[in-house]
């Protein structure tokens, strides 16, 4: 087992592990723990009582979080033609179509998300192997094959993340910086959630909410209390 620095070990003595914390209590925490010598992303991770072997029990799904993520988030785009200039123009990184399509092919990755025209799917599907397994794919479901390329940047510049249940039922996502404060985390910390269930199945059964837990990307994890989520 990795041993722990004192900071880290100062951290833990400030949070009961037997303990469902109010909302904006867990997220003081969260931030009180954050105490690594860089501005820490503020992670939610979600157990939910689903079963995602089952098609009809995926949770899939996007939200804007309203003050972001605080981090860059660099995007690709294929398109063509006027598409090009649009997807340029709202700030996408990286923006081509053919020659693009090959150039991924031969190992370019230096991108976060990647959006693609409808009518460039045809070369885009060949990098399924590629960009699959990286949970880079676009996809009309998340908002990511559309030929209102503009929009679609634009939102994922904002702060729009894409999030999904894995095979342990469990949904991960940031949620911030340290440096927004509580409020912000707050507020961004209710949006992910009223997106998570808003996103139930129809076939899920029982308890949906088994539980949530926030912390620094290398503080230890605080327990919410599910049902004060959902109140």
């Amino acid at each position: 087992m990795a041993k722990r620095g004192k900071k880290y070990l100062e951290a833990v003595k400030l949070v009961d592990r037997t303990k469902l914390y109010e909302v904006k209590e867990a997220i003081d925490l969260a931030v009180k723990t954050a105490v690594k010598n860089f501005d820490e992303t503020i992670e939610v991770a979600v157990r939910l009582g689903v079963d995602p072997r089952h098609a009809d029990q995926q949770v899939r799904g996007t939200v804007t979080l309203p003050h972001g993520t605080g981090k860059t988030v660099r995007v690709l785009v294929f398109a063509k033609g006027d598409k090009i200039k649009e997807a340029e123009e709202a700030g996408a990184d990286v923006v081509g179509s053919d020659e693009l399509v090959a150039k991924v092919q031969e190992g370019f990755l230096d991108f976060d998300v990647a959006v693609a025209t409808p009518d460039m799917m045809g070369s885009v599907g060949k990098l399924g192997r590629i960009l699959g397994p990286k949970g880079l794919m676009p996809n009309p479901k998340t908002g990511t094959v559309t030929f209102d390329v503009g929009k679609a940047v634009q939102e994922i510049k904002a702060g729009k993340i894409e999030f999904r249940v894995d095979k342990t039922k469990i949904v991960h996502a940031p949620i911030g910086k340290k440096s927004f404060g509580v409020e912000k985390l707050t507020e961004n910390f209710k949006a992910f959630m009223e997106a998570i269930i808003k996103a139930k199945p129809a076939a899920a059964k029982g308890q949906y909410l088994r539980s949530v837990v926030i912390s620094s990307s290398m503080g230890p994890g605080i327990k919410i209390n599910p049902q004060k989520v959902l109140d």
